[in-house]
């Protein structure tokens, strides 16, 4: 039996190949007429960074503080990812139909991505890799390898080439922040 792909998430850190790699999630969602889920996971504060906040605002404070600058870097996040799905499809315009939602998850991105694929009931992941040095044998990085190993759904990595820079915006788009 051929498998049925109706639901993709794409993974991203919105880096520079963020684009290249959307792109292949819009052609898998063309050819299958599926929808995309966008994720993007934000780590949350370390235990002592929390701690160091405590001690100079307090804990109430530090607990709103952080509460209210979350809320704003999601949205801020959200804002980033919806220029950028803008920006690698300016040439069709109709490609944005595919995106179902964009998804900013305070979770280990790894976590994040897997929590999102389950949740929609994913039937593929998209996300990127950059080639790595060959410690410990290993040629992606660490979220994406975490991800193959431990996505209940088949993983489609797409090699970022080296040095990748997508061209400058059409869409009057803001450029994307890495984190």
């Amino acid at each position: 039996m051929i498998p049925q792909i109706k639901k993709i998430v794409y993974a991203t850190g919105l880096g520079t190949g963020a684009p290249y790699v959307f792109r292949y999630a819009l052609s898998l969602a063309r050819q299958y007429d599926a929808k995309i889920f966008v994720v993007c996971g934000l780590a949350p504060l370390t235990p002592h960074v929390q701690g160091v906040a405590n001690i100079y605002i307090g804990q109430e404070e530090s607990k709103e503080f952080h509460h209210e600058a979350r809320e704003r870097v999601k949205k801020s996040v959200e804002q980033q990812v919806d220029a950028m799905c803008r920006s690698a499809i300016i040439d069709d315009p109709e490609g944005l139909q595919y995106v179902n939602s964009i998804n900013v998850i305070e979770d280990a991105p790894d976590q994040a991505i897997l929590n999102c694929a389950k949740n929609v009931n994913a039937d593929i992941i998209v996300m990127g890799t950059h080639r790595r040095t060959m410690q410990v044998g290993a040629l992606l990085g660490s979220c994406a390898v975490k991800v193959l190993h431990q996505a209940p759904v088949p993983v489609f990595l797409v090699r970022i080439p080296e040095g990748f820079k997508d061209l400058p915006s059409k869409s009057g788009a803001p450029e994307i922040v890495s984190f």
